[in-house]
């Protein structure tokens, strides 16, 4: 009986890691890929409706992808693209349904128990949206307010752990995903929403009237966001890891985060308007995958 178990295990083991080690192979013989993409993650992977999903990440896994495409010598790459939420993005990775994650994901040590993640593309900054008319500007003002978070992100996690918000206790409000949070702020069913500084300044870009919001207060973290694939392969990670470099050191990732963060963007053609950070710029300059806690304060 426990031979048979130790057989069992080692057979689904063995087969779970020669899953995890076939993602060229998968994309070769089926002649696709398929990307996870997120409905509402500001400027990083967002849609147009009727299936069409736009943005930095977006453009980045796509180049990446066509790199894949000819290392592989395939004539042609069908590329599926997969809705992803906070929620189900890792599980979806894991279980072989994404074969790249093209969203806003925070890379972490947590999750790097569960996958692996591309040279960091973005360094994001933890931000404060509020309604201008609130007087909000500050983390010690959220004290008895509503704060919307999106369910199975970190925003909130990393507020409360933040030494300014020491004594501030607020009621989380849980949006489905940022667009939803983003309704709650909208529609008054809460005082402030927390986020990544460029998605918050994606949703306010495409609200109805812009002017009515602002990003306030301290910087609540730093964290390192990457495209995100399944873990223990390590021929794909090469793969896509050698594509995003190139990019890097030609300078297309720099025109691409102008086309995107810095021009007239899709659908409503108004500018997010975030200037490219230090952090990134650093990012590109020494191509790295470390995880959110190698920036934290020491």
């Amino acid at each position: 009986m426990k031979k048979s178990l130790l057989i069992l295990v080692t057979a689904l083991a063995a087969t779970g890691l020669a899953q995890a080690e076939d993602t060229l192979k998968k994309i070769k013989d089926s002649g696709s890929a398929t990307m996870g993409v997120r409905e509402s993650s500001g400027v990083l992977s967002y849609t147009l409706g009727d299936g069409k999903y736009v943005g930095y990440h977006i453009e980045i896994c796509e180049r990446v992808l066509k790199d894949v495409q000819k290392s592989l010598g395939l004539g042609a790459l069908a590329v599926k693209y997969q809705p992803v939420t906070s929620q189900n993005r890792i599980p979806l990775v894991q279980n072989g349904t994404v074969d790249i994650e093209c969203g806003s994901t925070t890379n972490n040590a947590t999750r790097q128990k569960d996958v692996a993640f591309a040279p960091t593309t973005y360094v994001e900054e933890v931000r404060i949206a509020v309604k201008g008319s609130s007087g909000i500007t500050s983390l010690s003002q959220l004290n008895g307010k509503k704060v919307a978070t999106t369910t199975g992100t970190t925003s909130v996690q990393l507020l409360r752990k933040n030494e300014k918000a020491t004594g501030v206790n607020f009621e989380e409000v849980f949006g489905k995903d940022h667009a939803d949070s983003f309704l709650l702020l909208e529609s008054g069913r809460a005082d402030a929403f927390v986020m990544d500084g460029q998605i918050l300044a994606g949703l306010i870009s495409k609200a109805k009237t812009p002017g009515d919001y602002k990003i306030v207060g301290e910087v609540i973290n730093v964290e390192p966001i990457a495209i995100m694939f399944r873990k223990d392969d390590p021929a794909f990670k090469k793969a896509v890891d050698d594509s995003i470099g190139a990019m890097m050191k030609s300078g297309d990732i720099a025109k691409l985060y102008d086309k995107w963060f810095l021009q007239a963007i899709p659908p409503s053609n108004t500018k997010v308007g975030l200037a490219l950070s230090d952090a990134t710029k650093a990012a590109w300059a020494s191509p790295n995958d470390k995880p959110a806690e190698d920036y934290a304060k020491k």
